[in-house]
C-alpha cells in the first residue's frame, strides 16, 4: 500500500467494542466481548481520535501538533498501534 493511500484509512472501533474511562480504576479501557485492555498513555492519546471518521493522516497531524514531533516520527508508531488492536479484533481499517 503507497504512503498516501496508507494515509487515507479510517480506523473505527469494532461493533461492540467501547472505549471508556473508568472512574473506579482511574484509567482508560478498552472493554471488547470477553476482553479488557489497559492502554498505555500514548495509546490512549491515539485512541481518543479513532472515531470512524478520521484517516490516519489526520490522527498523525492531530498529535503531530499536540506533541510538536515529526509525522514520519508519529505514524509508524500509530500503524502499528492500531495494526496490534486490528489483530486483536478491537478496530477495524
Amino acid at each position: 500500500m503507497s504512503d498516501s493511500a496508507e494515509a487515507l484509512r479510517v480506523p473505527a472501533f469494532r461493533r461492540g467494542v467501547k472505549f471508556r474511562f473508568d472512574t473506579a480504576r482511574d484509567a482508560w479501557l478498552v472493554l471488547a466481548p470477553e476482553r479488557l485492555f489497559v492502554p498505555d498513555e500514548p495509546a490512549v492519546e491515539v485512541l481518543k481520535l479513532v472515531d470512524g471518521v478520521r484517516t490516519l493522516a489526520a490522527i498523525t497531524d492531530d498529535l503531530c501538533a499536540r506533541f510538536d514531533a515529526p509525522a514520519d516520527v508519529i505514524m509508524p508508531d500509530v500503524v502499528a498501534l492500531l495494526d496490534d488492536l486490528a489483530d486483536k479484533g478491537v478496530v477495524t481499517w
